[in-house]
């Protein structure tokens, strides 16, 4: 596992939140490609400076059961670094997906220990814990369950492990203690206001998560 947890940013909008997540130490961005999404961008119109961020960064989109040919079809365009499916896909369409050789995360919402024990037939290593909220899909601001998490993460060392869910700066150093992930993942937690990222709440993420 890394010395250093990573950060993600998830669900940016523009151009300005995006620099400024990087400057304040951000490893990847997030970009909802989910239409129903409040944080939904059009990744056509959008293309053009989301391509344009330093490829030190990770740039991830976030789809929620998609069909096989969308999710290649976004794969596929050379400013996307890997996918984050977060909806319902099953076994069989993670499969599949995985031929195409993009490096995706796959999103469990942790109802309970069951919903996250058979990880591995998801073809990836790369596994998202997120709050269950039924009928939401992430970027909900409610908690992940963190004895949840800390019990998959001990079970599952090879996994590389994100945790997201209402993490703020205020909780992200406990959660990292706790739960020991690969990174963590915030969307609401660093917002003021709708689809507009703050910067003091960025920083403070970044540096409480980094010091744990």
């Amino acid at each position: 596992m890394s010395a250093r947890v990573r950060v993600k940013i998830c669900g940016v909008t523009n151009r300005a939140d995006a620099e400024t997540a990087i400057e304040l130490g951000a490893d990847a961005l997030g970009f909802n490609f989910y239409e129903d999404s409040k944080r939904f961008i059009d990744f056509r119109a959008e293309a053009e400076w989301i391509s344009s961020l330093p490829p030190f960064v990770t740039r991830v989109a976030v789809v929620v059961s998609p069909s096989l040919e969308q999710a290649r079809e976004i794969s596929a365009l050379p400013w996307i670094d890997m996918l984050q499916l977060h909806g319902g896909e099953s076994p069989q369409f993670c499969a599949e997906f995985a031929k195409t050789g993009m490096p995706f995360i796959k999103a469990i919402a942790l109802r309970d220990e069951a919903a996250a024990a058979n990880t591995a037939e998801f073809c990836t290593r790369n596994i998202l814990l997120d709050a269950f909220v039924p009928g939401q899909f992430g970027g909900t601001g409610h908690t992940v369950d963190f004895a949840l998490a800390e019990k998959f993460s001990a079970q599952n060392p090879g996994v590389a492990l994100l945790l997201s869910g209402g993490l703020t700066a205020e909780n992200v150093a406990e959660a990292v203690r706790r739960v020991r992930p690969f990174a963590v993942d915030v969307a609401s937690g660093v917002e003021r206001e709708p689809r507009k990222k703050d910067r003091g709440l960025m920083r403070a993420f970044i540096e409480a998560a980094q010091s744990a």
